[in-house]
């Protein structure tokens, strides 16, 4: 007789997970449903309640009744996580920022970094501390971002500087293009909801300064790395590669060479991670190899790691990114200790856990997405990968092992880089077959300069050494990023597609693995709805008919959209410039799905007159001829960009027009004039400066 098996639910074998899913259903509601506390504390209550009465029950009941224990510590972690989002929330908290301030009243920031250097200003982060309400202080909460004007002279500020701030306080805006970056919730994320800009006479600096040991011990230890890394590695951009790989310093990057390695699939090289802990995981691991099993490894091994692990995540400065990769690895170092190395699932979990009672806002952060999704891709995809092929050769082993890693990682991080970056680095596999393990050992040539540092001549040849090694990375990564294939661009699936798309590969990696037939259904029907999904959405874009006028500070940009193309109508150095274009209007394209073409054949352009379907925009950039007829002129929109010279009133005199669009070539102050006279003369109006992009359909 056959013997029957017998296998362990995987949710069973991963006690954390069922703890950080309620945790996360908790965060979830309270952030999109703005769920009450009360609400939070009854749930949470009840699940305490229950989880009592349990351990009350008699033996015999509680095997009967164990389901009751799992809801009740579910209930608990849904509770949790709903109260921690909301108490995270600066917005909720009674002395934050935004519940006093109002224009005009002078605020006392604390800065919190070194002055950053950027194209057109100086740059620092700052923390609010009191508002001047009434000639009296009031305490406040929250961060505030500072520009200083570069034609000024270079503020002497640093950490721990305090400042009356006497100018206005922006609060921050999105740029309102369709399919544009959420600047405004990444920046509430992390406490900040205002912005100042600054010149010489709109700020006091004060005697006064506010510093914590900690926080000076890393900005210090950040400058004297930078410091070394200058002075040994002389060219901008290996110096910027350098900078970028070792602590994540990326304020020297230029925008171009970033580009590149973002369209080459090795741009996590130099967005410091877990990549970089790992490579540094991996060597301190082969350094205990030759000492086997021994009880004081046992002991010693663990700490050890721990200690550079973390060592290594301080000289970096601390960033977000590295600690919580150091987090991750501290739970995976603990767990091989206490001999669990075998339940890496659980470790993993525990660590988003805990950076998730932390902050529940990492949940939005891309890089928690990412560095949780490929850790996970390797974990349970590199193994099999890596049993696809079988070499003699070691060299190769190693090389197929390695590009097994690289395919991994790509599995569950593929739905997210579609999503958020819509794009797909096609040659990923090769670019890091070659830029990774150059990038390991370039990472270890700049620990072992930094300990090398205090011997000035050998570290000039590591330094040379060092320099010689990034520009073979730089060129490699230019020379792909020269092939037209190198990435497929302009990819757009929405937040439905890709959960659609996890579920998908969950199908075709159970029907891989474990050859169940259920599995390849599962993957076959779920990618044929993400195809019926993006199938719909083009014959949707296909009918569409609209102008876009963009929001781009100090210009004009608008779109004429005839299905899937569009007729590009503003300035030329939007063509041109890569930056401009890619970030203030290339998502809105990627969205609309739109191509550009020479002509739409439905608009009809005569001068500063577009019609379509009946309707007539006309877009006004220099002052109006004196009208001839006491008759209005019927136009459905007027555009008013590049600053002219012109009242509204006397545009109303000649045009009926039921629509006015300020667009963002117009500075400042004549917009707030037009506003004024649009109130007073009762006309609809729309700046994009302020309120995003005006789309206006056909």
């Amino acid at each position: 007789m056959q013997q029957r098996k017998f296998h362990t639910p995987i949710y069973k074998t991963i006690p954390v997970l069922r703890l950080l899913l309620p945790l996360i259903i908790g965060i979830l509601l309270q952030f999109h449903l703005q769920i009450n506390v009360p609400y939070f504390y009854i749930i949470g209550s009840v699940g305490a309640v229950l989880l009592v009465a349990y351990q009350l029950f008699n033996p015999q009941y509680k095997f009967r009744f164990r389901w009751l224990s799992g809801i009740a510590i579910m209930s608990i972690f849904l509770a949790l996580g709903g109260y921690t989002s909301f108490s995270k929330n600066i917005e909720h908290k009674p002395n934050w920022i935004g519940n006093f301030y109002e224009q005009k009243l002078p605020i006392q920031v604390t800065i919190q970094e070194p002055i950053v250097v950027k194209q057109k200003s100086y740059k620092a982060l700052s923390k609010a501390n009191a508002i001047l309400i009434n000639g009296n202080w009031q305490p406040v909460e929250g961060d505030v971002l500072l520009y200083f004007k570069k034609d000024s002279s270079i503020p002497k500020l640093g950490y721990g500087n305090q400042i009356i701030v006497t100018s206005n306080l922006a609060p921050i805006i999105n740029a309102g293009n369709p399919g544009g970056f959420n600047y405004a919730r990444y920046s509430a994320f992390q406490n900040i909801h205002y912005q100042a800009f600054l010149n010489d006479s709109t700020y006091i600096i004060l005697p006064s300064k506010e510093t914590n040991w900690l926080g000076a011990a890393l900005i210090k230890t950040r400058e004297k790395v930078l410091a070394i890394l200058k002075n040994y590695i002389h060219s901008p951009n290996q110096l910027a590669i350098a900078q970028a790989l070792l602590i994540g310093y990326r304020d020297d990057l230029d925008r171009d060479l970033v580009q590149s390695y973002s369209n080459t699939g090795v741009v996590h090289i130099i967005a410091i991670s877990g990549l970089h802990l790992g490579m540094i995981y991996f060597l301190l691991i082969k350094l205990f190899v030759p000492f086997g099993k021994r009880k004081w490894v046992m002991i010693v091994k663990p700490i050890f790691i721990l200690f550079v692990l973390w060592g290594f995540s301080f000289v970096a400065g601390a960033a977000p990114s590295i600690l919580r990769s150091a987090i991750m690895f501290s739970f995976i170092v603990v767990g091989e200790s206490i001999g669990r190395n075998g339940n890496m699932y659980n470790s993993l979990a525990a660590s988003a856990l805990c950076l998730l009672l932390y902050n529940p806002f990492n949940l939005w952060d891309v890089g928690f997405q990412l560095s949780y999704t490929a850790v996970l891709s390797i974990i349970l995809f590199q193994k099999h990968i890596n049993r696809w092929i079988y070499l003699d050769n070691k060299l190769l082993r190693n090389l197929w092992s390695l590009s097994a890693v690289s395919i991994a990682a790509q599995i569950l991080t593929l739905p997210i880089v579609l999503y958020h970056f819509h794009q797909f680095p096609t040659l990923f596999l090769f670019t890091n077959i070659v830029a990774v393990p150059l990038a390991g050992f370039i990472l270890y040539g700049l620990l072992f300069l930094l300990l090398a540092a205090f011997i000035p001549t050998f570290a000039a040849l590591v330094g040379s050494i060092i320099e010689y090694g990034i520009n073979i990375l730089n060129c490699f990564v230019f020379h792909f990023n020269q092939l037209s294939f190198v990435v497929w661009p302009s990819i757009q699936i929405s937040i439905v597609q890709a959960c659609i798309l996890y579920v998908s590969i969950a199908g075709f990696s159970w029907w891989l693995i474990h050859q169940k037939t259920k599995g390849l259904l599962i993957g076959l029907a779920t990618l044929f709805a993400v195809m019926v999904i993006r199938s719909v959405d083009f014959i949707r874009r296909n009918q569409q008919q609209k102008l876009v006028v963009y929001n781009v500070p100090s210009h004009t940009a608008i779109d004429l959209i005839e299905g899937r193309n569009y007729f590009f109508y503003g300035d030329s150095v939007l063509v041109e410039d890569g930056f401009l274009r890619n970030f203030h209007i290339k998502p809105s394209r990627i969205l609309h799905r739109i191509t550009p073409t020479q002509k739409v054949n439905n608009f009809a352009l005569s001068e500063n007159l577009i019609q379509c379907n009946g309707k007539k925009i006309l877009i006004v950039n220099s002052g109006i001829a004196p009208a001839i007829s006491t008759k209005k002129i019927k136009v459905d929109a007027i555009i008013l960009t590049k600053n002219p010279k012109i009242y509204l009133s006397k545009l109303a005199e000649q045009f009926d027009c039921s629509q006015y669009i300020f667009d963002s070539s117009n500075p400042f102050w004549k917009v707030n004039y037009w506003k004024k006279d649009a109130d007073s003369l009762g006309l609809k109006y729309h700046s994009t400066a302020t309120q995003g992009a005006f789309e206006i359909n056909f």
